[in-house]
């Protein structure tokens, strides 16, 4: 069954839940599967590696979850309006996959969770599809059709879903939140699906 790959760097364990509703939605659409992979922490000291396997949650990405996805959803905490450097390392190690073209015309979507309500979820958002565009993926988003963008009180935007931990930093999604995440998931697979699924 083709893949969408759910790819995503977790610090609290809130992108982790968003990253889980989104692979619910995914398994949804029949005939196309969740793959979900995180990456590894990135430190100021490089003589310092990370444990070949993460001791909880997905395993690490490999350049092969890349070339056999059919579609990837990107997944970060916000840090001042951006993705977290974790995830911004490894997309920009991404230099033979752009030159080959590996990810040209598959589906791609975005979310993230951060601790404010005006603390740059949007913004994060905005600056991880520039990467996607550069790699030539179609560019995904959360319509007004899902009735849920016009009612939340929390997370979820147009440009992808999203979480607010609030001030105590809570990694449990609203219900809203929740069936954001499905729908962005659920997409990006019927769009992959319509495209013929194949990596």
């Amino acid at each position: 069954m083709p893949d969408i790959l759910i790819l995503y760097y977790s610090r609290h364990g809130s992108v982790a839940q968003l990253a889980r509703q989104i692979a619910r939605g995914v398994d949804e659409v029949p005939g196309m599967q969740a793959r979900l992979r995180t990456v590894p922490p990135v430190a100021a000291v490089t003589t310092v590696a990370a444990p070949p396997e993460p001791e909880d949650g997905a395993p690490y990405v490999e350049r092969s979850d890349l070339a056999e996805c059919a579609g990837l959803i990107l997944g970060s905490p916000t840090r001042f309006g951006n993705m977290a450097a974790p995830l911004k390392h490894f997309i920009d190690s991404l230099g033979a996959e752009w030159a080959s073209g590996s990810l040209v015309g598959k589906p791609a979507a975005v979310f993230t969770s951060t601790a404010s309500m005006h603390g740059g979820q949007e913004s994060t958002l905005l600056s991880m599809l520039l990467p996607l565009l550069h790699h030539g993926m179609l560019i995904t988003g959360i319509p007004f059709t899902q009735s849920q963008l016009s009612t939340t009180t929390s997370g979820g935007t147009p440009y992808g879903a999203s979480h607010w931990t609030g001030p105590e930093g809570s990694s449990t999604l609203s219900e809203d939140e929740r069936v954001l995440a499905r729908a962005l998931g659920r997409r990006v697979a019927q769009i992959a699906h319509k495209l013929g699924g194949e990596a």
